[in-house]
């Protein structure tokens, strides 16, 4: 990934491999998805910019090939994921140092794995940080058919917590509805229901949501808004319609809800070493992924809808990852 005067450029390059050094460890990628804050990254409008030129990618998996005489928690055979964003993860090996990846289980499938580490955590976070919710309690979510969303629908659904589904019109709506229904989503609605009287019906079925999470903006979580329970919580976390966040003066004054944010990436950073009753190696971010690990070994927690292409086909993947209403995730497979 390079810069010329304003343009940004992608291109597949062959480099010399660094020697591996006492505390690092020689990693071959296995696979690596396109995430929207990849093009973000690469687009240079991301909160984390790399030094260019650098190498694209935010996540994925590889398995360790050889260790520095100095690392000790990281053996050969180990799956990694990258610990934070901006490692660099569209390439076929690399030199890392062992303090930036956390070794994960490999005996769970390879998409799972390489999706593992940004929006399962995402979702998890979300779920667990902002609302004490209960068996019984009600999620309402817009982009519903994002990664996070997918994954919002099945830990939710693991954990006995109604969820209301939001998604865009399109001409696949009702394959996508069936397939959100598989994972767990209890209602799927498009957008323009969020602004008609069925909402009230759907009340009658399931409580007034106490958190809403808003990955599009705009409109979308103005209505989002409206449909909270009284002192319930919006946490946003991604801005796919690149409009702000309106919000009622009612809604605040009246139903006195909360606004937040999240960034898994500065969660990642806070908790990646331990809390004050942890150590390192049972710390929050890995008590985390082994949470969600279980998860997937037990069929409650599966990759979003994966395209699997190869390295060197990396432009029309990201072609075709940044058209709109794509309901499947590219990943490149090394």
């Amino acid at each position: 990934m390079s810069k010329s005067g304003r343009e940004w450029r992608l291109e597949l390059e062959s480099l010399d491999v660094p020697v591996v050094g006492e505390n690092s460890v020689l990693v071959k990628m296995l696979a690596a998805p396109i995430n929207p804050s990849d093009i973000n990254m690469v687009q240079g409008t991301y909160a984390i910019l790399p030094d260019l030129p650098a190498v694209g990618g935010n996540e994925g998996v590889g398995v360790v090939l050889e260790v520095g005489s100095q690392v000790t928690t990281l053996r050969v055979g180990d799956w990694v994921i990258p610990r934070d964003a901006g490692l660099g993860t569209w390439r076929t090996v690399a030199v890392f140092s062992e303090e930036v990846l956390t070794p994960v289980p490999n005996d769970i499938p390879l998409l799972s794995a390489a999706t593992l580490g940004v929006n399962p955590c995402t979702a998890f976070r979300m779920l667990s940080d902002f609302e004490a919710l209960k068996p019984g309690d009600c999620v309402i979510q817009n982009a519903a058919n994002s990664g996070v969303g997918q994954a919002v629908i099945q830990i939710a659904a693991a954990r006995g917590v109604h969820t209301i589904n939001v998604v865009r019109d399109r001409p696949d709506l009702l394959q996508l509805t069936e397939r959100l229904q598989v994972l767990g989503a209890g209602h799927v609605i498009k957008e323009e229901t969020l602004r008609k009287p069925e909402m009230r019906e759907l009340f009658k079925k399931v409580p007034r949501p106490k958190l809403a999470l808003n990955g599009v903006g705009g409109k979308s979580a103005t209505e989002l808004l409206r449909h909270l329970k009284a002192g319930g919580t919006m946490v946003t976390y991604g801005g796919m319609a690149k409009q702000p966040v309106t919000v009622p003066v009612s809604a605040l004054i009246f139903k006195d809800v909360k606004v937040r944010g999240f960034w898994v990436t500065q969660w990642k950073k806070d908790h990646a070493h331990g809390c004050g009753l942890c150590s390192t190696d049972t710390g929050a971010l890995r008590g985390m992924l082994a949470q969600l690990c279980a998860l997937i070994r037990d069929g409650k927690l599966s990759a979003p809808s994966c395209t699997e292409v190869g390295l060197q086909d990396y432009a029309h993947a990201l072609d075709t990852a940044m058209k709109p209403l794509i309901s499947t995730k590219h990943v490149l497979v090394m």
